[in-house]
């Protein structure tokens, strides 16, 4: 790992830090990749459970850096890299972002991408591509519209100007405001708790939201019952139904 992506793991939750503050933590291609990296290893490493994903100083991130967008030769070229939501996107454990100050841009895009959203008190958010003459390409558009609906998607993608923490809330955007000072302590809280459940399960609940996102009603309720039925025949189901019948805590492994 370079200095400008720290990870930490503690128990079974890996906190990912990006960690360029001089530049409100902007991804460069580079930073990019190393993310990619890091999600193959999170996602073969059985011990990690969940995942934090934060920013260092006053910025969660302010998306990819507008600097290096130059140095791609072509349109074509810049549209077929790979970026920072496409990691996030491969990660099979569950991710809480913590954003901890301006999640502008893609840096909106890799919070939206994340399963859940907690936020400082003094975080904002914005969609400001529409400013520099293009629009978001790591989902904004349709993750915006799942969390916020299509109104409040359209004033932010139109206007491209910031919305604070508190409307944040009160649209869906995040699920929890909390000083700032508490922020990453209770993201991996959070994240300690999730990794208490069984990760078979967690991972499954996982893919059952995004197939309902993705696929027609029927369609996602036949593939729930198809993973209800893979879970339920894994070594950690019957350690809870076990647990749940003799009254005591259930001990989890993962198969």
């Amino acid at each position: 790992m370079s200095d400008l992506i720290h990870v930490e793991t503690a128990g079974h939750v890996a906190t990912i830090r990006l960690n360029r503050p001089e530049k409100l933590n902007a991804v460069t291609q580079g930073m990019s990749d190393e993310l990619e990296a890091i999600v193959r290893h999170l996602n073969a490493d059985p011990t990690v459970r969940c995942v934090v994903y934060t920013g260092t100083g006053r910025a969660f991130s302010a998306g990819s850096d507008i600097a290096t967008l130059d140095r791609y030769a072509t349109a074509w070229e810049f549209r077929n890299r790979r970026d920072y939501c496409d990691a996030l996107r491969e990660l099979r454990k569950p991710v809480i972002a913590a954003v901890n100050g301006f999640a502008f841009g893609g840096g909106l895009e890799a919070a939206l991408t994340c399963d859940i959203r907690i936020a400082a008190e003094t975080a904002s958010f914005a969609a400001p591509e529409i400013k520099l003459g293009w629009v978001g390409g790591g989902g904004m558009s349709v993750l915006l519209a799942e969390s916020i609906g299509a109104s409040n998607a359209s004033l932010m993608l139109l206007t491209g100007d910031p919305i604070d923490a508190q409307r944040a809330l009160a649209w869906g955007l995040v699920s929890e405001l909390v000083p700032a000072e508490e922020l990453l302590p209770r993201a991996q809280e959070l994240a300690a708790r999730i990794a208490e459940r069984p990760p078979i399960a967690a991972e499954s609940a996982k893919a059952n939201l995004h197939a309902a996102w993705n696929l027609p009603r029927e369609q996602a309720i036949a593939y729930e019952r198809e993973m209800q039925a893979i879970a339920f025949a894994t070594a950690d189901a019957a350690e809870g139904r076990a647990a749940f019948a003799e009254k005591r805590p259930a001990v989890f492994h993962g198969r």
